[in-house]
């Protein structure tokens, strides 16, 4: 049995087991999603569980209303996280990756249920210069056979006729490449794209947001804007200095383009490989309120959560009952 399909039926199980299988913890929860758009055709899609669907967010909304949970800001989060707790349980909404898909399927929704949300922002890609690696591996890996590579100075041939095959070199590359530093990130995937006809500057500015679009979620007072460094890189790959640049750079760009106090931020990637306690700090001296990461977890009242180390629940979108959504906002221990 797969490790997520245990996970989805123990889910169920808490639910219609109620108290007898799971305890409600924290005073509310961070919700993270990052692609919101129509299921699409195809056996090979490594990034799946990134995605929902316009109407498992719509139903989702409609079940937090119906469950009388409080939809809150990230500043109302950060109010609530050092006092006692309300009566009401809270949920924030926020979204990575700065996909258009936000503006294109998920505005709409949100717009029209009221409610607020956090978009985390890294500068490069409404710049128009980021690098979405991730979905030009995906793509490389999605209509080749046979992949060749450079890898540690040495090409290594890698075939991938399988739907299984093609997963599990994604799985292997993607992790190899969120282990480089960014410079040699950003040559390895440049070279793959070269090679296997990928238009990586295109590609990437298709799929993210554009300061028009930005500008448009600003005027919104529902809509919170944060940030998340220039370039997305994983910051414990980086050099002290570095790291702090990219906070730093990425909250001033944004500052000075939207004509607004940022005071959020998202550390790229978010789990526990990808940074540090040290950034904590940083995040701090740059003058940012809260820190999101993407470490499963609920807000304690009273002080007992930090803010420059919010834990979010990443919904994953090949799990698409709203019971199961229940159990994990509650704070749910599993047996």
């Amino acid at each position: 049995m797969s490790s997520r399909l245990l996970t989805s039926l123990q889910l169920e199980l808490a639910y219609f087991g109620g108290h007898a299988w799971f305890k409600r913890r924290g005073a509310g929860a961070i919700l993270r999603f990052e692609r919101i758009r129509p299921r699409r055709a195809g056996r090979f899609q490594p990034l799946r569980s990134h995605e929902i669907t316009p109407a498992f967010l719509d139903r989702a909304i409609r079940a937090l209303k119906r469950w009388k949970y409080d939809i809150i800001s990230i500043d109302e989060v950060c109010r609530r996280a050092v006092t006692l707790a309300a009566p009401h349980r809270f949920v924030c909404l926020t979204f990575d990756g700065s996909y258009k898909d936000v503006i294109t399927s998920a505005y709409p929704v949100l717009s029209r249920h009221r409610v607020p949300f956090t978009v985390y922002v890294p500068t490069a890609f409404p710049d128009g210069i980021g690098e979405a690696w991730w979905l030009a591996l995906e793509q490389v890996i999605a209509k080749e056979r046979r992949i060749s590579l450079v890898m540690g100075r040495k090409e290594r041939h890698f075939d991938v006729a399988g739907t299984a095959e093609k997963y599990e070199l994604y799985d292997y590359l993607s992790h190899w490449l969120r282990s480089l530093e960014a410079a040699e990130l950003s040559a390895s995937i440049k070279d793959l794209c070269t090679r296997y006809a990928v238009d990586l500057a295109s590609l990437s500015r298709e799929a993210a947001l554009d300061w028009d679009d930005l500008t448009k979620l600003a005027a919104d007072p529902l809509v919170t804007l944060g940030a998340a460094t220039v370039n997305f890189p994983v910051l414990s790959n980086m050099k002290d200095a570095a790291a702090f640049k990219q906070m730093t750079m990425g909250k001033a760009v944004m500052e000075a383009a939207l004509r607004r106090d940022v005071k959020h931020f998202a550390y790229p990637f978010g789990d526990r490989q990808s940074w540090k306690r040290k950034h904590m700090a940083m995040a701090e001296e740059a003058g940012f309120a809260s820190a999101v990461s993407t470490i499963p977890g609920v807000i304690e009242p009273a002080g007992h959560t930090p803010l420059l180390a919010l834990p979010r629940i990443t919904w994953d979108g090949r799990l698409s009952s709203r019971r199961a959504m229940r159990v994990i906002l509650s704070g749910a221990t599993l047996p």
